[in-house]
């Protein structure tokens, strides 16, 4: 299978619009568009009968007591994990795109409610749930896509893989309010081929 999209090259930067926060001079952040990017997949494997999508940020910091702190970066070195910015199953096989702009545009405080996706799939609960859990004004069930906010102090650039995994299976076997996790191991033994795609973006002024 092979993977592709017309919101930002292989490898570069991702940009403003698809990202729910971006650089600001005076007041360090705001939000960016949040639009999903566009993506278009093909070479899809005889016996395919769904597609998952996942989107995933591997370097976020595991411990966060230096983010966002205006005294100091995160450092490099610190050990780095998974953030899900968004997972979604059940895409019939018939489908081979996603425009941008379909699944998500604009930030809704309290997240998008949008449990049914595009074209009968579901989507699933990105990691902006934790994120945002102790913000009253933002806090809640974060479905779909939602775009990079890293650490506006992290000393090094993340990254953003976007997956699509043909499956055998027409539905996988999770439930409303399924979070990246649940969808993988739901996907054991199910993938039949996979492509993913990778774009960059940070918020710290001294990498940009």
């Amino acid at each position: 299978m092979e993977l592709r999209t017309d919101s930002f090259a292989e490898g570069g930067a991702i940009p403003d619009r698809c990202a729910l926060a971006k650089h600001h001079p005076e007041t360090r952040v705001t939000f960016g568009g949040n639009l999903n990017p566009h993506l278009e997949w093909s070479g899809v494997p005889e016996g395919t009968r769904s597609f998952a999508l996942i989107c995933h940020d591997p370097d976020v910091p595991s411990v966060g007591e230096d983010v966002n702190q205006p005294d100091r970066e995160v450092p490099a070195e610190l050990p780095r994990v998974d953030f899900f910015h968004w997972v979604l199953v059940d895409l019939p096989a018939d489908v081979r795109s996603i425009e941008e702009g379909e699944v998500a545009s604009g930030v809704v405080p309290g997240g998008q409610k949008a449990h049914d996706g595009p074209h009968g799939s579901r989507q699933g609960l990105n990691d902006y749930v934790g994120w945002f859990a102790g913000d009253p004004e933002m806090a809640g069930d974060y479905y779909g896509y939602d775009g990079p906010a890293p650490p506006w102090n992290d000393s090094i650039v993340h990254r953003y893989r976007f997956t699509v995994h043909a499956l055998d299976v027409d539905r996988l076997d999770v439930e409303k309010g399924f979070t990246g996790h649940d969808a993988r191991a739901a996907m054991e033994g199910h993938i039949i081929a996979e492509a993913s795609i990778e774009g960059t973006y940070t918020q710290n002024p001294r990498l940009l």
